[in-house]
């Protein structure tokens, strides 16, 4: 006796790397915040928030404008990564998402290691090198020139 099964196998799309990376900045910009979200939770973080300083410096135009910077870059770069052309969209990822883990990494200098904090850290750190090597190993089609 001989039956036929149907057998169904999960398609497994190929994702554009442009997509690769736009999601991976959104998903640390959701780091980001959550982790700024979770800090105003805390009662000796608002109190020297109330006093106007962040971490012992003081919270000014210039401050603010410097954090607003910090954070348009990536909130920017979720659209880039998705227009830029290859070559210089790669370059970009690179570059930025260095910069980025960088940042990152500093900011455990000046942080108290409160158990969320280090979660979220260590999760941006990830996302950030993801965006390095995916820009690294952007894939490359050969070009066949033709000769007259």
């Amino acid at each position: 006796m001989n039956t036929n099964k149907k057998t169904a196998e999960l398609e497994d799309v190929k994702i554009n790397v442009k997509i690769k990376l736009s999601a991976l900045w959104a998903a640390s910009m959701f780091c980001y915040l959550y982790a700024d979200i979770l800090a105003h939770m805390r009662s000796d973080i608002l109190e020297e928030l109330l006093a106007g300083e962040a971490g012992g410096v003081p919270i000014t135009p210039v401050t603010l404008l410097g954090s607003a910077i910090l954070m348009a870059i990536p909130i920017v770069m979720v659209f880039l990564s998705l227009t830029l052309k290859a070559k210089a969209n790669r370059w970009v990822n690179i570059i930025l998402g260095t910069v980025y883990s960088g940042v990152i990494l500093m900011t455990l200098l000046f942080t108290e290691f409160w158990a969320y904090f280090l979660v979220l850290v260590t999760v941006e750190v990830v996302l950030t090198a993801l965006i390095v090597w995916h820009a690294w190993k952007w894939p490359k089609r050969e070009r066949v020139e033709v000769t007259p």
